[in-house]
Parts: C-alpha cells; structure tokens; sequence
C-alpha cells in the first residue's frame, strides 16, 4: 500500500502531465483568435481579479514568473488586447487591464470553454469533481506556503 507521501507524489506527477494537456488544449481554443494558452491566462487573471492589478500580480495569480508574465503582457498591449493605467499606489508599476477588444476575445473565449469544460466533465460524478477540486486546493496551499 502507498503511503501520503507517495500518492502525493503521483498526484503532482499526474498534474504534470494534465498541465501539460491542458496548455494543448487551451492553445487548440485559443488559435482561431489568434492566441495561445498564456495570454488566455493572462486574461483571464485580468478579468477574474475584483481589483485592477500589476502584472506581479496577474504573475502570482498564475503561479508564474514575474518576467514571463511580464514578456506576455508586453505582446498583449501591442495587440491591444490590455492596456497599461498609471498605478496611485506605485510609480513604476502600472495596472493593467483588459481593453474593448480584449474584453470582447475573453468573453469568446469563455463561451468556447465553457462548451469543452461540460464536454470533459461527461462521465466524472460531481461529487468527484468536487472532491479534486478541494484536494488541489489544499496542495496549491501547501505549496504556496512560502
């Protein structure tokens, strides 16, 4: 029999690979709008924050390098899919936020994704679902105890 420790590991394992999968995937959405899976995320950082937010911010949001988040985002203002807007708290870093044309994408996006996720969800009980949901929940948290 298994110990934590060792179904632990294999559940991060899996989540290796399922991150994998899912950035295919969500790059297969994303390619008609002439996107990829890491503006998605950006986006939907963006627009699922209450707050305007920094791109470290949106960075921690997506458990990601600040740089990383930084390089995606700058790529996003030249396609005017976000905006920069100055920060009262900071000077040096701006909000961003999601312009016209970035909100339009996002919300097309999301239909599409909804439709693929009630897709996936087919033959997964609901009580299973939930109970992965809190499993990650309490990993992400372990994780980003630091």
């Amino acid at each position: 029999m298994d110990t934590n420790g060792e179904v632990f590991t294999k559940i991060a394992l899996e989540i290796f690979k399922v991150s994998g999968l899912l950035n295919n995937e969500g790059d297969k959405i994303t390619e008609e709008f002439g996107l990829s899976s890491a503006r998605w995320k950006v986006m939907g950082a963006i627009e699922k924050s209450t707050d305007l937010v920094t791109v470290s911010q949106i960075s921690r949001i997506m458990g990601q390098s600040r740089q990383a988040t930084q390089r995606v985002v700058d790529v996003m203002v030249k396609d005017e899919l976000v905006a920069w807007l100055d920060n009262p708290n900071h000077k040096k870093a701006k909000l961003v936020e999601l312009t016209d044309k970035g909100k339009q994408t996002y919300n097309l996006l999301d239909k599409k994704q909804a439709a693929w996720a009630t897709q996936g969800a087919e033959g997964i009980d609901r009580d299973e679902l939930d109970k992965a949901l809190i499993t990650l929940n309490k990993m992400a948290k372990f994780l980003e105890r630091e």
